[in-house]
């Protein structure tokens, strides 16, 4: 396996916590898969097998972070510590990482992964909450039959440019001529981008 010189310079500019952290993940990686390429992925370590991304590691200021690309079907877990990156959460020490064996074995299991095909999860979106207009456009909006009604049978998508657009207004009284210009386009069916519409 031929080692990428950036990798050893990204390890030697890492916080001195963290360079034991991932030159012991390195290690252990090219042990367990001898025919990792290096290299680097969005200015992380990265570590490919057979053109296919196995698993990354990174150094910041007070933590190292260190996940494989398949995620929990690597591991076997779900995710740990949703403040950061991978699946082993703030690592500070060696200590904080599973054991040699435990390691071997997931990085053993993520080349399989690719052996097969695999191909790695992609991360469920979680739908947003509905628009809720702010009190004084919502109080407008009661106040006109014709314009509550278009605006409850907009896509969310479209409600939220309307509460956005009153949302975002510096001063109260841009605030209230916003709140009226936009019951008023309401009223007629419009949404808030109409004028463009067209062009």
């Amino acid at each position: 396996m031929k080692q990428d010189s950036r990798i050893d310079a990204y390890i030697d500019k890492a916080q001195p916590f963290a360079r034991p952290i991932l030159a012991h993940l390195r290690e252990v990686i090219e042990r367990a898969c001898p025919a990792v390429e290096e290299t680097l992925r969005w200015n992380m370590p990265s570590f490919s097998y057979k053109g296919k991304i196995l698993c990354q590691m990174a150094a910041f200021k007070a933590h190292a972070a260190f996940g494989f690309w398949q995620r929990e079907q690597a591991t076997g877990e779900t995710e740990g510590d949703k403040d950061a990156m991978g699946q082993f959460g703030r690592l500070t020490s060696r200590d904080d990482l599973p054991d040699d064996e435990t390691l071997f074995a997931m990085i053993t299991k993520a080349m399989a992964l690719i052996d097969s095909g695999a191909k790695a999860p992609r991360a469920i979106k979680h739908p947003k909450p509905a628009p809720v207009p702010p009190a004084d456009f919502a109080a407008a909006l009661a106040r006109s039959p014709a314009a509550l009604a278009t605006f409850q049978g907009f896509a969310p998508g479209q409600q939220r440019e309307y509460i956005e657009w009153v949302e975002t207004a510096k001063r109260a009284e841009t605030r209230s001529g916003r709140v009226e210009q936009s019951v008023a386009w309401l009223a007629e069916g419009k949404r808030r981008n109409w004028k463009y519409e067209n062009c």
